[in-house]
């Protein structure tokens, strides 16, 4: 006769349980989305009557705009971002990974350190040096530090992409030489289909960064018809006497949909890359 084990049933009971927990934000905020003002204090997660014209009037709460231009703003912004980063990140951490130059160590050094570096502290600066180049109320602030690999994880995408890179043999590196391959041949044709999963990585974590990137689209954008979704959720909260809760809800629920469905669809190369560029010294 055998004994029954319950610790397999326990922890799946314990897992279900955080689930549950973990959920539970979620499905409150889908049902709050869903009720009026005077509603949103009941003790009940869902409404008893679903006002869903939350959401067309949340789309259209801003005079003079709707959420399709904030959106149109945002993902003009992120792909500028993104192909920004992707090309500089790359670059400095395949000539970091597999070039030999003047005081390597001691550039890469300064990266490490820059990752240490609080970005709160470089807000005043960099503040003042866009005032003076004329760049406030424009998206060069966000787009031009990442083109020199800097900006919001530059550092941190420099370094992960670097662990990656060193994990590919070099004797890929030298096959190709003899194929007649340049360094930039060789960056785009051997390694940069092999970093693939860290490539990736690096864009999910850019593209989520930078989405959810309030304080800086405030401080530089100053204009209506140039403002991000987070800059226009604050405008439903600030434009109106009273605050429409539930238009505010669901609009920022949303905004959170774009997000979501990067996550979802790449986080199989998410985790590949993630796995593969943490085990490496």
């Amino acid at each position: 006769m055998t004994t029954l084990n319950w610790k397999p049933a326990l922890r799946h009971v314990f897992m279900i349980l955080f689930s549950f927990l973990m959920v539970y934000p979620i499905v409150w905020w889908i049902g709050a989305s869903l009720k009026d003002s005077t509603e949103l204090s009941s003790p009940g997660i869902f409404p008893s009557v679903p006002q869903w014209e939350n959401f067309t009037k949340g789309w259209n709460s801003v005079p003079g705009h709707t959420f399709t231009d904030f959106y149109l703003n945002t993902f003009w912004l992120e792909i500028m971002v993104l192909i920004a980063t992707l090309l500089s990140t790359t670059l400095v951490a395949f000539g970091f990974a597999r070039l030999d130059f003047p005081l390597k160590k001691f550039w890469f050094s300064i990266l490490m350190l820059t990752l240490m570096m609080p970005g709160q502290v470089l807000i005043i600066p960099q503040y003042a040096l866009f005032h003076q180049l004329g760049w406030v109320n424009t998206y060069l602030p966000f787009v031009v530090p990442h083109l020199l690999a800097g900006g919001a994880g530059g550092s941190f995408f420099v370094f992960l992409l670097i662990q990656f890179i060193r994990g590919v043999p070099k004797e890929l590196d030298e096959s190709a030489k003899i194929d007649g391959c340049s360094w930039f041949g060789i960056f785009w044709r051997v390694v940069m289909p092999l970093a693939f999963p860290a490539v990736v990585t690096v864009t999910i974590f850019c593209f989520l960064w930078n989405w959810d990137d309030f304080l800086g689209h405030l401080l530089y954008i100053n204009t209506v018809d140039k403002y991000t979704v987070g800059l226009a959720l604050r405008m439903i909260n600030d434009s109106q006497s009273a605050a429409e809760w539930g238009q505010l809800l669901a609009m920022s629920l949303v905004s959170i949909v774009p997000a979501t469905l990067v996550f979802t669809f790449l986080q199989k190369y998410f985790v590949d890359g993630i796995a593969t560029t943490g085990i490496k010294g």
